[in-house]
């Protein structure tokens, strides 16, 4: 199978009032699905570079009468690219992103995530394997990606299989 949002999305454990940032939200469908679970009361950022996108984003949340998400214009690349406050997430969400990512703006990156996750939050990891037809030509390996957010501070809590293609790593913020 390929990688479900949905079935993804249940390893963080989200809970109805909870916030949540999508770094490199995309067409939004983790944004969506995390939208969803923490209700009303709860808040999804979606941030991404690609202006379209984040407005496609929105015409999708008003379509399935969901208000509790904010687009966001920003550089996850950056330290204070995202434009979000400190310590403002209780989970991140880094869906099919980081293999976008250049070398040099990895660690940047990571300390982007630590910056907007509260203590004992967490963050959700989904990316590429390689060896798939599908895949894309440059991936980041799994153990290449617990290495980058583990330099940042992130506690490894455990891996899960995130689809045929994908793998998937839960961190904690300690």
């Amino acid at each position: 199978m390929f990688s479900d949002p949905q079935k993804n999305i249940a390893e963080l454990s989200l809970a109805d009032g909870m916030k949540v940032v999508d770094l490199g939200a995309g067409s939004g469908f983790y944004t969506i699905e995390a939208a969803k679970k923490v209700g009303t009361r709860g808040m999804v950022y979606a941030v991404d570079v690609q202006q379209d996108l984040l407005n496609k984003i929105k015409n999708s949340a008003s379509l399935v009468g969901l208000h509790n998400i904010e687009v966001v214009w920003g550089n996850i690349e950056k330290i204070g690219g995202t434009k979000l406050r400190e310590a403002v997430a209780d989970r991140i969400i880094l869906s099919n992103t980081l293999f976008q990512i250049a070398v040099g703006d990895r660690d940047n990156l990571a300390l982007e995530a630590k910056r907007l996750l509260k203590s004992g939050g967490k963050l959700l990891v989904v990316d590429w394997m390689g060896g798939s037809p599908l895949s894309p030509k440059t991936v980041v390996p799994q153990m290449l990606a617990e290495s980058i957010f583990q330099k940042a501070g992130f506690q490894l809590e455990k891996g899960f299989d995130a689809g045929d293609h994908h793998y998937g790593i839960i961190f904690k913020r300690p």
